[in-house]
């Protein structure tokens, strides 16, 4: 939404402010708005997120790792399991309906989303910011 307003408003500063450094100053201030809005929104988030892995109860500190397991589960089901059990079950003779289908790409984009939040959790206790 502020991305939508910084041009009608940068464009009426050519109008109302002669001084041309002036002008270039705030037409930078308003191009980055956006962007520091945004990073102000994120810092918010990581702040809510290690409260929350500092909670005591497993139901506020673990929802995170239930999911990473869920997605984990999900995908191992997908590649080895099912092609596994299809396997061995087409090998003794046997005749079985077909595994269920998994929506792909909803399990990627969380699954793929955690892992990076994962990486950066590595790489904070490889630097030693964490414990």
């Amino acid at each position: 939404m502020i991305q939508a307003l910084i041009g009608p408003v940068t464009g009426l500063l050519d109008k109302f402010i002669e001084d041309k450094d002036q002008k270039n100053k705030l037409a930078h201030e308003l191009a980055t708005m956006a962007d520091k809005h945004a990073q102000e929104l994120a810092k918010g988030q990581l702040a809510i997120n290690a409260e929350e892995a500092k909670h005591r109860s497993i139901f506020v500190a673990g929802w995170r790792p239930f999911i990473g397991w869920t997605c984990g589960i999900a995908l191992m089901a997908h590649f080895v399991l099912f092609p596994a059990t299809d396997f061995v079950v087409a090998y003794m003779g046997y005749e079985v309906p077909p595994m269920p289908a998994f929506d792909m790409d909803s399990l990627m984009t969380v699954l793929l989303g955690m892992l990076g939040l994962g990486g950066m959790r590595s790489f904070e206790k490889f630097k030693g910011l964490t414990k």
